[in-house]
């Protein structure tokens, strides 16, 4: 048998009674509860939200010149060895 969690937390939400019978009709054509409505449709925009903003698309050249700086990387500039020089003064001593 699956076991589930024990739903320990609770969200309130104020709406104006025309949003709430239009959620209440959307979840009524699905076969759910309103609470059941709004949680699985919150839950699927929350996690494509998190998605889009983790996940970096590069176009074929961003790619290219991103993995060929990668494999061959730029000798470090002065400002690099000095920021480098502070970072190691201030965080390794």
């Amino acid at each position: 048998m699956p076991t589930t969690k024990a739903k320990k937390s609770r969200l309130d939400l104020r709406i104006d009674q025309d949003q709430k019978e239009l959620l209440e009709r959307a979840a009524s054509l699905r076969g759910l509860s309103l609470s059941s409505y709004l949680l699985s449709n919150s839950i699927e925009a929350a996690t494509k939200d998190i998605e889009s903003h983790e996940k970096l698309v590069l176009s074929d050249n961003d790619r290219d010149l991103f993995l060929s700086l990668m494999e061959n990387p730029p000798e470090p500039n002065q400002a690099l060895k000095s920021a480098m020089k502070r970072f190691q003064e201030e965080y390794e001593n």
